[in-house]
């Protein structure tokens, strides 16, 4: 018998025998279907759009508020640090109010703050927008996770979490687009970026004005007008089922958090001081390191939508196994080539393990959450994983002033940080991690997690099923069920570690 941190770690045969072709599901949804999921898409590409505009500008910063690496770095921290509190407040009302509006109200406040940092005068006051800024994007991830998959078939949701998160890697496309074409045409130089990405996220906020309420809020809030329940009622049992959920899950978000951890070190530790890598260690042009950038989230949408789709079948931990020893294997292509074509190849290969294992993210964080709270437990799991990692980039910019390197420029030896050595010790423990993490995790593959209660109806965070759908479910097989024996078995996974 395999140990039980191994058991099903690949789909039982009757779940991948029973599935639909995904062809046929695709097929099958409605324009609705579509466009929340792709509402839940572009809100996410434009939580990663306005966090990478930093990234891409660590130079022209530093010649604006003449100050170090080190010193721009901060605002990525101080970013990454805030993002928790607007996941536990925007998570919170989207659990509690409904999908709709807390994303807008969410996606209008981004817009607001990324329009303000484009009109800093001072680095104190540039800090002081990007720490209110990690609020306001905080709360995107959980609220679009939840808006694009639980609207959508369950044999649509791999690929649709592939798809869904590397919005990640599309917005770091687009940001590294508008630094190429754009930044270096206009008079407003770097801040041009930041009142793009400013506007692109009203537009989302716009998109998602006009869509209608998930069709599980809908349910519920029809069922509690039925009822008789006024808002008071429902907000008392809302703080009632959080307590509950937190007495039954709390070893559950422990692992999860610990899990986002892994990932987002992961994932900041790669890609947030690569452009500067790239220029300072190897003596690439501005032009040339933003092109690698471009090449290397290539194949980060790639491995995500491969990924996502690859779990569906094989399994959630599996497939993200996979991907990090891929990341594994690419590191010296990673770091040790000195000429651009070599460079950008490594970019593409570590960005197709690296987002491929986050292209299972989505969905493997919300099969395992408590169901009624789809938003919260996903987005705080994840902003507090930021939280911890948010020191990536500042560690690997000390790691570089300690430890240095030549490179010849214009026939002389220069000395430089050596951002290679570090990133590719960091990034090697991290990917071991990750994968010893994942190993003693639960998994609850093709759960039906969108059949639960809400979180203002009792029983929610107990994990019961609606009433409606409870009926009609009797037949229902196990490995589906969000009723309670299922996720304890999960968590029992967890407990034994």
């Amino acid at each position: 018998m395999a140990p039980y941190f191994l058991r099903n770690l690949v789909p039982k045969r009757e779940k991948r025998e029973n599935a639909r072709p995904l062809l046929t599901v695709l097929g099958e949804l409605t324009w609705i279907q579509w466009a929340l999921f792709f509402s839940g898409w572009l809100a996410w590409t434009c939580d990663s759009l306005d966090f990478f505009s930093v990234s891409l500008s660590v130079t022209h910063l530093q010649t604006q508020f003449n100050r170090s690496t080190h010193d721009i770095t901060t605002a990525i921290t101080l970013t990454l640090l805030f993002r928790s509190v607007g996941a536990v407040v925007f998570g919170i009302l989207s659990d509690r109010y409904g999908r709709k509006w807390p994303l807008v109200w969410n996606l209008i406040l981004v817009a607001i703050l990324e329009l303000g940092a484009g009109f800093v005068q001072t680095f104190r006051q540039f800090l002081a927008l990007r720490s209110l800024f990690g609020i306001g994007m905080g709360g995107i991830w959980g609220l679009a996770a939840a808006t694009a998959l639980e609207n959508l078939p369950v044999e649509a949701r791999g690929i649709a979490s592939g798809f869904l998160q590397e919005g990640y890697a599309v917005g770091y496309l687009i940001a590294a687009v508008i630094n190429l074409f754009l930044v270096p045409e206009v008079s407003a130089g770097w801040r041009s970026l930041f009142w793009t990405g400013s506007g692109i996220s009203l537009f989302a906020a716009f998109i998602r004005m006009l869509l209608p309420e998930s069709e599980v809020f809908l349910r519920a809030k029809a069922a509690d007008a039925a009822s008789g329940k006024d808002t008071t009622k429902k907000t008392k049992i809302f703080i009632q089922e959080t307590k509950a959920m937190l007495k039954r899950h709390w070893l559950l978000c422990i692992y999860a958090v610990l899990l986002m951890t892994g990932f987002n070190f992961l994932s900041h530790g790669s890609q947030d001081l690569y452009p500067t890598y790239l220029t300072a260690s190897k003596g690439l042009s501005t032009h040339d390191s933003t092109v690698a950038t471009i090449i290397g989230n290539c194949g980060a949408i790639a491995g995500g939508v491969f990924a996502g789709w690859l779990s569906q079948y094989i399994g959630r931990r599996l497939t993200i196994i996979i991907h990090i020893l891929l990341v594994g294997a690419f590191i010296p292509l990673w770091i040790l080539p000195t000429t651009f074509g070599a460079l950008s190849a490594g970019a593409f290969c570590i960005q197709f393990g690296v987002q491929g294992a986050w292209g299972v993210i989505p969905i493997q964080l919300a099969e395992m959450s408590p169901p009624a709270f789809r938003a919260t437990f996903p987005g705080v799991a994840y902003q507090i994983g930021n939280m911890v990692s948010s020191a990536s980039a500042q560690i690997e910019a000390t790691g570089g002033d300690n430890l240095r390197t030549t490179i010849i420029e214009g026939g002389k030896v220069t000395d430089v940080p050596d951002y290679a050595t570090v990133q590719g010790i960091l990034i090697g423990v991290v990917a071991a991690f990750v994968i010893f993490i994942t190993i003693i995790g639960p998994e609850n593959h093709g759960s039906q997690f969108e059949k639960a209660k809400t979180a203002f109806e009792e029983g929610g965070g107990r994990d019961e099923i609606a009433v409606e759908d409870r009926a009609g479910e009797s037949s229902r097989r196990e490995s589906d069920s969000v009723s309670g024996d299922e996720k304890k078995g999960s968590i029992s996974e967890v407990e034994k570690v």
